[in-house]
């Protein structure tokens, strides 16, 4: 797995990183939706109905539920400093220009550690914006993965969530992005730009992402 290190700057990090973001989202969600079951299930046992209890026993279960989620998801992530460090290194390319931002196309091998194959898939983020590059179709974005599953009870040797993050979301330095994109393999850089044309495709999947046959790799890759 490739990595890059470099120095995060977190005040940069925590006003572009839209992983973040989503994250912070997230946890005020369920803190607004945890303190609102709790306050209906209050309400309802003041009733002493019957029915009352039972639906205010719903309530209860799901504030708990939520709060739950308001404080896994933060540990669930990680910090963004973590992020950046455990993830591998991505290429990613600017594919479609939007109204209201970017979308990108990444190649990721979703392969698991320990698997024999390498098991590459096309995967699309839309962002809002990508400080340091220039808003145009081709525009070389190097990433890490951020990569998860949805359950512990995944066997199928594929992370199940892949989401590119931006090196440029985690530090202004220019000299860092140049780093970062030459860090990776011409071979990879090249099978992207002819890839740029599926981004809708991509796109249109359920989990975003696109597993190329592997024929349609370079030698370098297979």
């Amino acid at each position: 797995m490739r990595r890059f290190e470099f120095p995060v700057d977190l005040p940069h990090a925590k006003s572009v990183n839209q992983t973040l973001a989503e994250v912070r989202s997230l946890r005020l969600s369920g803190i607004v939706v945890a303190l609102l079951c709790a306050a209906g299930a209050a309400w309802l046992l003041t009733l002493g109905k019957p029915w009352a209890y039972i639906v205010g026993a719903v309530l209860v279960v799901a504030a708990v539920t939520s709060a739950w989620v308001a404080l896994w998801a933060p540990r669930k992530v990680g910090s963004v400093q973590d992020l950046y460090h455990e993830s591998p290194l991505v290429p990613a390319v600017v594919s479609e220009i939007r109204p209201r931002g970017l979308t990108l196309l990444a190649l990721v091998d979703i392969a698991k550690p320990g698997t024999t194959d390498r098991r590459y898939a096309l995967v699309t983020r839309n962002v809002q914006a990508v400080p340091g590059h220039q808003k145009r179709v081709g525009e070389q974005v190097p990433c890490v993965a951020v990569l998860s599953d949805r359950t512990t009870r995944n066997t199928t040797g594929s992370w199940q969530m892949v989401s590119p993050m931006p090196i440029a979301w985690g530090t202004r330095d220019a000299k860092v992005l140049r780093d970062a994109t030459e860090a990776i393999d011409d071979a990879e850089w090249k099978l992207l730009k002819t890839k740029v044309g599926l981004s809708e495709k991509v796109s249109a999947t359920d989990d975003h992402r696109l597993v190329l046959d592997r024929g349609d790799l370079p030698g370098e890759l297979r």
